[in-house]
Formats: C-alpha cells, structure tokens, sequence
C-alpha cells in the first residue's frame, strides 16, 4: 500500500505564480471514463488520493463528480488549491465527500490590496465552514516571506477571521481541531537543465507515492511536471506491472542505497533536504 497517490485531473490552472515549474505538454484533462479506470487500477494499493500535479483541480467541470465517486469507492480524496475559485465552489465542495483540502496562499502574486483582501475572505471563509463540517484544511505559506511582507499581513487577517488556540507546532500553527496554517520551503523542482547535485539522493518517490497524469501517464512523484520519468501508462497497461517494471524497482532500489537511478533525481533541488 502506497500513503498517497497523486493524480492530475487537468494540468491547465488559471494563475501562472512565479513558485510554478509549470510543464511543455499539451493541454489535457481526464475524463469520467479515464478516471474510472484510474480508480480501478487504484484499489488495494492506496486509500488516500490526491488532485495534484500539475493544473488546478478546481478548474475540472467534473471536480464535484470525481470527488463523490472516488469517496464511494472507498478512498480518501484530497486536492490542493491555489484557492482563488473556493467562493465558487464552497457549499459544494463542502457536501461532496472531501476529505482534506491544501489552499496555497503564496499563490495569490498579482493584484492589488482590495483584490488580495477579497480573496483572503472567500478563502477563510470556506476555511471556517469546512472545518466545522469535518474537512481538513491546511492553508500554506512559504516560510520566507511573500512579496511585500504578506505572511504578516495573513497572519493578522485570518487571526481577526479564524477563532481558535492558534498553538504553534514544529509545522507551523494548529488553529483548532482539523484547521492548520502550515510554513513550506521554497525549492528548486528538478529539471533536465537544473544543476546536478551528485548521485547521493533519497526521495519517497516510488516508495510511499507516485502520480498518475492526465494523460495516465505514471511517474515516481508529483514534481515530475513534464513527465519526464514515464514509467508507462495506465491507459494502456496493468498498473502492477508498471509498478513492478525495472525501472521502477531500480528507483526504488536506489533511493534505499540514497542514490539516483535517474537523471532527474540528481538534478531536484526538493530532494536536497534528505540529505
């Protein structure tokens, strides 16, 4: 059993943020049908999936749908979110079987102060009511400031919004039960042109995750953007035998003995911090 599997719906978004590796495929979406079939070769090897890679989720038309099927068939579904579209989707995100949602708030890079007001609103508002209806939310930050010095400015804004202990932890800040403001590292995503950092790399890449994109395409993470690690595809072949290709052991393999079986595990900067 896999923690937690990441599968690209769409990879269009509807904001381009300076943070985003971004990727050189073609516009793609994945339909009820591709879904389904990612849900079937799925079972029984995680329960937790998450709409990410690439693209946000909340741009799909058949968010709605995709959630309550994956939550009938018996997984935990999740999605991460740049959250400019919440106030459209709040009472039916709510009521669609959710499980976890992540609102990146360093997403939010352009307009001016009434734009970004309006949007920490409808985010904290969603926030609130999700908690109470037993949603996990994580809003994010990055632990380096934003543009301007934002973090302080969100920090006020949602502690007047948000009422809870606000209990700082080694992660960030627990507001109250199954609502957390969470501090992340800004990074450098692998890239075939990046800088080589040597072969001594670990990652839990293909150890306790994967992805799937839309194009069902499978890679050992989510920060493989452009498919460049093509383990094959679940359109078109049995997901145990990708999962179990050479490969995908000799990843696997590798990142036990903290090396690099790829080219593109040398060259990720997120992969620096299990050093």
């Amino acid at each position: 059993m896999y923690s937690r599997v990441y599968v690209e719906i769409i990879n269009m978004c509807n904001m381009d943020c300076s943070f985003c590796h971004g990727h050189s495929r073609e516009p793609g979406i994945m339909d009820m049908k591709e879904f389904t079939r990612v849900l079937d070769q799925l079972e029984g090897k995680t329960k937790y999936i998450y709409f990410h890679l690439m693209g946000e989720p909340l741009t799909h038309p058949e968010i709605l749908r995709f959630i309550s099927t994956a939550k009938e068939r018996g997984f935990f579904p999740m999605i991460t979110t740049n959250g400019t579209l919440l106030g459209s989707w709040k009472e039916d995100l709510i009521k669609s079987g959710l499980h976890k949602v992540n609102i990146s708030l360093h997403s939010f890079e352009e307009g001016g102060e009434e734009a970004f007001v309006k949007y920490l609103g409808q985010v904290a508002d969603f926030a609130d009511e999700a908690s109470k209806a037993g949603i996990i939310v994580v809003m994010r930050l990055w632990n380096n400031g934003l543009d301007g010095g934002r973090n302080e400015r969100v920090l006020e804004f949602l502690k007047n919004r948000l009422e809870g202990d606000w209990e700082e932890n080694t992660r960030g800040i627990r507001i109250r039960y199954k609502l957390h403001l969470e501090w992340g590292e800004r990074f450098e995503w692998p890239d075939r042109e990046a800088e080589d950092y040597g072969e001594e790399v670990f990652c839990y890449g293909m150890r306790d995750h994967f992805g799937i994109l839309c194009d069902g395409t499978v890679v050992p993470c989510c920060l493989d953007s452009d498919g460049v690690i093509n383990l094959g595809n679940v359109f078109e072949e049995d997901l145990d035998v990708i999962l179990g290709s050479p490969r995908a052991e000799a990843i696997r393999k590798g990142f036990g003995q903290r090396k690099a079986a790829e080219e593109l595990c040398r060259k990720c900067g997120y992969a620096q911090r299990f050093r």
